[in-house]
C-alpha cells in the first residue's frame, strides 16, 4: 500500500438509535461523541437509524405487499385497458 493515501481505520462504536443497541467494529468514519466501550477503552461514538438490530427484515416485523390484490384495485379504478 502507498503511504499517505488512505483513510484512517480506526475502532469506531455504532449505536442503534431506536433500539440502543451498539456493537463495535472498524471504520474510517469519525465522530466528536464518543463513549466509553466495554473493555474500558473511549471510542467514536456514531447513532444509526437502523441496524440489523432494528431493521423489519431482520427482525420478522417485515410486511409483505400484496402485489396481485394492488393490480386489481389499479383495474378497479381505471379499468382493464387490455384489447
Amino acid at each position: 500500500m502507498k503511504p499517505g493515501i488512505h483513510p484512517d481505520y480506526h475502532p469506531v462504536v455504532f449505536k442503534d438509535g431506536s433500539t440502543g443497541k451498539a456493537f463495535l467494529t472498524r471504520s474510517t468514519a469519525t465522530s466528536s461523541r464518543t463513549v466509553e466501550w466495554e473493555d474500558g477503552n473511549t471510542y467514536p461514538l456514531i447513532v444509526v437509524d437502523v441496524t440489523a438490530d432494528s431493521h423489519p427484515f431482520w427482525t420478522g416485523k417485515q410486511r409483505l405487499v400484496d402485489s396481485a390484490g394492488r393490480v386489481e384495485k389499479f383495474r378497479q379504478r381505471y379499468g382493464d385497458r387490455r384489447r
